[in-house]
């Protein structure tokens, strides 16, 4: 994976299409994609009556990415975070940016809370999945983005509980395609190895991006 942050862009490529799974705005479900890409946004860009998914369709074109799954931040992409964990042969890569403008926690009343904010995150694994396996490694990723920003005592702004995330985060997960007649990994849940690379990487570069968050709200 060759990750690019350039202006208002981070693109991370893959050398050959990959299998992933997420609810991107662009992208989203279980697609065949060659790159996963952040253009970042400022707060006034994604007000209504604006309709933020021509509007990343139209710059992704520009951008001339294709089979791509399109993320929109009002975070700087600059801030993003990198982290690779590996257990023998496996290896996991997170990249996340983390804004944490509208923290919420699951559950929550409806409506809009605070400032524009979100935290965005890829795991990409370097081996194969099943559809199911990238499924459970997602909510593995989820899990740990959740218990990054509960250990950083993050609070709702709309119920001042503890937070989880915030209103419009979403989790990409990669990995290879199987080759022809194989299935890949079947299960990717915590009694696996392939889970606890997933859930590690992500709670590490989430924590990490938390911090640099709340670190300068402080300044």
């Amino acid at each position: 994976m060759i990750v690019v942050q350039d202006d208002r862009w981070l693109v991370a490529s893959f050398a050959a299409p990959v299998r992933a799974c997420s609810w991107a705005i662009v992208g989203g479900g279980l697609v065949d994609a060659e790159h996963v890409a952040w253009l970042e946004v400022r707060d006034g860009d994604l007000r209504p009556p604006v309709d933020a998914k021509a509007r990343l369709e139209r710059r992704l074109r520009d951008r001339a990415l294709a089979r791509v799954v399109g993320l929109l931040t009002s975070r700087r992409v600059s801030t993003y975070r990198d982290v690779v964990v590996e257990q023998g042969e496996l290896r996991a890569r997170c990249l996340a940016t983390v804004g944490l403008g509208n923290a919420l926690r699951a559950g929550d009343p409806p409506g809009v809370a605070g400032r524009i904010g979100t935290i965005n995150l890829l795991v990409h694994v370097e081996t194969s999945l099943s559809d199911v396996a990238l499924l459970e490694a997602a909510a593995i990723a989820t899990e740990a983005k959740a218990a990054a920003v509960l250990e950083a005592g993050v609070t709702s702004r709309r119920t001042g509980r503890r937070a989880t995330g915030t209103g419009t985060d979403c989790t990409v997960v990669s990995s290879a395609r199987p080759h022809a007649g194989a299935r890949g990994a079947a299960y990717a849940g915590k009694h696996t190895a392939i889970g606890a690379v997933v859930g590690e990487a992500a709670h590490r570069a989430v924590r990490d991006g938390v911090d640099a968050w709340l670190e300068e709200q402080r300044r």
